[in-house]
């Protein structure tokens, strides 16, 4: 045999590494597809008991009893990004120039209300370092608006608990998006229905195009500071496109349904039972303060509506402390001011990324408390 030619073992252990590959590939084709099978089946379900949100809600409550039993999706790579891209290009395209202004007279409104919603969060960390013994650097950093990961790992540096700071961001997180889509579908006002447009008439096939456009739009945000870029980037490409004229485009129902249904699925994941069983005493007081940060905004709301005149589901959806995606979807299916709920959102997470350190040394200096970060 010729010198560096394969041997017969060389082909027999390739051999076994292709079977072996090909098997762990089917297994995980196998596990994604009964996945997004229960949650399909899952949304399906919530339909038929008029669940508001059901393609989203239905997974989600599903998947996190299931979650709390021990097994966990397997989920698509970047699903919920695709996901909030669809939803994103889809709610731009609805901007016209009338609205672009409507939305702009709200700022001063707008930035006040995130200021309070701060204020909000502040006291929060105080009732929860207080009712759950937890330093105050984790307690804040667990109560602050912003991205989990980043609050973890920020109050990892300055000596606080990530597990912590991750199982109270999971509680708030999953409460508010199981609780806010009720409290406004089954009290709040809907808002008139959507007059039918030329985008109803509009072409089906130019749907990848507008998507990849906005898959695009997504990743030229990446690098920039500006918050949440594979919802913002996909929201700004529908509005250029909307405003231009350039496409007639018509989104099947179903480009929301799936986009749902990966969010649903997604938020389920985040449940880990875990890190729940782990920590019983924050995890009791973690629903607390959820509920007292979702009582906070609807009071914040309640004082600008009154202010501005702007219906108070929309301004409750706008203070909302969770994520802007799910809150968007909620006013977008109320047919709601979901533009408002954008710029709210935006706002909040614009200012909380840029003045969290700030507002943390002021909580600490109100609190008595002097700390260095850790190297």
């Amino acid at each position: 045999m010729a010198r560096g030619g394969p041997t017969q073992g060389d082909h027999a252990t390739t051999g076994w590494s292709r079977r072996l590959r090909g098997s762990v590939d089917a297994r995980l084709l196998w596990r994604l597809a009964r996945t997004y099978a229960v949650s399909a089946v899952a949304g399906a379900a919530a339909t038929q008991i008029y669940i508001p949100l059901p393609w989203m809600l239905g997974p989600f409550f599903v998947w996190a009893a299931i979650a709390l039993i021990g097994p966990r999706p397997q989920l698509v790579p970047m699903g919920r990004e695709l996901a909030q891209v669809a939803i994103g290009v889809v709610v731009g395209m609805r901007f016209t120039l009338p609205i672009l202004l409507a939305t702009a007279g709200l700022l001063p409104a707008i930035f006040l209300g995130t200021v309070y919603m701060i204020a909000v969060t502040v006291s929060a960390a105080a009732l929860l370092a207080w009712l759950a013994r937890l330093d105050h650097v984790t307690a804040f950093f667990a109560t602050a608006a912003g991205g989990v990961a980043d609050m973890a790992a920020v109050a990892k540096t300055y000596g606080g608990t990530a597990q912590a700071v991750a199982v109270v961001h999971a509680l708030r997180y999953s409460l508010v998006v199981a609780i806010v889509p009720f409290a406004v579908f089954f009290f709040g006002e809907h808002g008139p229905a959507m007059e039918l447009t030329d985008e109803a008439a509009g072409s089906v096939l130019l749907v990848p195009v507008v998507l990849f456009l906005g898959y695009l739009g997504a990743r030229a945000l990446k690098p920039t500071p500006l918050p949440n870029p594979w919802l913002v980037g996909p929201i700004f490409v529908g509005v250029a496109l909307g405003l231009s004229g350039i496409f007639a485009v018509h989104f099947p129902p179903i480009v929301v349904i799936v986009a749902q249904i990966a969010l649903g699925t997604w938020l389920g994941a985040q449940i880990h039972r875990d890190q729940m069983t782990a920590l019983p005493r924050v995890t009791l007081i973690g629903l607390v303060i959820a509920c007292y940060m979702i009582v906070g905004a609807a009071l914040g709301a309640a004082v600008i509506s009154a202010a501005t005149g702007l219906p108070f589901t929309t301004s409750f959806l706008g203070l909302a402390p969770a994520s802007i995606t799910e809150m968007v979807l909620t006013a977008t299916a109320m047919n709601l001011d979901a533009e408002a709920v954008i710029a709210f959102h935006i706002m909040r997470i614009a200012l909380v990324s840029s003045t969290v350190l700030i507002v943390f040394k002021l909580y600490l200096k109100l609190r008595g408390v002097r700390l260095e970060p850790r190297i």
